[in-house]
């Protein structure tokens, strides 16, 4: 009875070991910017989700065309691999094995490698959704950003599907009357838990034997020395106070620009939609009041009135396209748009504390 009320508690956290966060590094920057994909196993303890091991999935060769490789077709079956049937039998044997040697083996969700918080796609939706409907409903998938870790600040995010997208996914019906009476928006398609790295005792105890500051280090006496033993991890004072503007604030406000343009040509295949609509609908109304007028003049004739509802077969109104990509395309300028303001912040401080030396006559006291 108690173990049934602690797996029926929302999961709050997750917990992700530091071998699984150091494996899933290393299989994402070996592959990029091809789209790395892997499952991860653990334990569900009560509300908090505990990642104790990875695997990445086969690869799958791309045959080449014209002499040369596909990165997309490559990066397209990367990110569908969660769920193959090929990766799903994959899945089964390794946690049978993995259960034979008494380690844990609960499927416990999925990561994939992103380039500059580019993830929001049908591809990620669709895969996270097989995780959460077919093998347990307790699973996330986590994000290990590549390019924005390369600059030092790890990134790895965890998500779930939220369960109002979870119903309308399912009913498979992304209409304008539908998401009104769902009031179902961009912000609820993914819930972000948040993530804690944990780290053995021997990780533990070899973090506290690093200096705490670079003034505890020792100096190395020659080159030599320092070339056959590297310095310990210090901060690097040279690239946190550089006032080059960040790399990664004009790729990501170019991608932004992109997602935008997207955006805009969604909403003029929906503008088109209703224009055809309209057009369709007062071609009907016309034929009805006609065909009223026939049935009037028919009645008072003494014949047999012509039916009404020959519209029906006669005219054909235009199917809505969709709403999803609308949806996960807000979405992702949203995720943009905080990492603008992420990288923002850093720049603009550094330029603050430097504005005196930049501008000679702005004083003290105008600071």
């Amino acid at each position: 009875m108690a173990a049934d009320l602690l797996k029926d508690s929302p999961l709050k956290t997750v917990q992700v070991e530091a071998l699984v966060v150091m494996k899933i590094i290393k299989h994402c920057s070996q592959t990029f910017p091809t789209t790395a994909t892997g499952f991860i196993v653990g334990m569900d303890v009560s509300s908090q989700l505990q990642v104790t091991n990875s695997f990445p999935f086969p690869t799958v060769d791309v045959p080449q065309t014209d002499g040369h490789h596909d990165s997309n077709a490559a990066s397209n079956l990367a990110a569908a691999a969660p769920r193959a049937k090929a990766n799903a039998v994959y899945q089964a044997e390794m946690i049978r094995k993995l259960r034979e040697v008494n380690v844990d083996a609960n499927n416990v969700g999925w990561y994939t490698s992103a380039n500059l918080g580019n993830f929001v796609n049908l591809n990620m939706i669709e895969n996270q959704y097989y995780y959460q409907k077919e093998l347990n409903e307790r699973t996330v998938a986590l994000v290990y950003d590549v390019s924005r870790s390369s600059q030092g600040s790890l990134s790895l995010r965890a998500f779930r599907i939220s369960p109002s997208f979870m119903i309308a996914y399912k009913e498979g019906r992304f209409t304008t009357e539908s998401l009104q009476k769902s009031g179902l928006r961009y912000q609820d398609i993914l819930h972000e838990l948040p993530l804690t790295i944990h780290n053995s005792h021997l990780l533990s105890s070899f973090l506290h034997t690093l200096p705490k500051s670079p003034s505890q280090a020792t100096q190395p006496p020659s080159l030599s020395t320092l070339a056959k033993q590297p310095p310990p991890l210090t901060p690097n004072l040279t690239t946190s106070l550089t006032l080059n503007i960040d790399p990664f604030l004009s790729q990501t406000s170019d991608l932004l620009l992109e997602s935008i343009e997207a955006h805009h040509t969604e909403l003029n295949n929906h503008q088109y939609y209703q224009r055809q609509l309209a057009r369709e609908q007062t071609k009907i109304t016309a034929w009805q009041q006609k065909r009223k007028a026939e049935n009037a003049s028919r009645a008072l004739a003494k014949q047999t009135p012509l039916p009404e509802d020959e519209w029906t077969r006669l005219f054909k109104l235009p199917s809505e396209p969709g709403r999803l990509e609308s949806l996960l395309n807000s979405r992702q300028v949203e995720q943009y748009a905080r990492q603008v303001d992420g990288f923002t912040a850093g720049v603009s401080a550094k330029m603050f504390a430097v504005r005196g030396n930049l501008l000679p006559g702005v004083g003290i006291e105008e600071r």
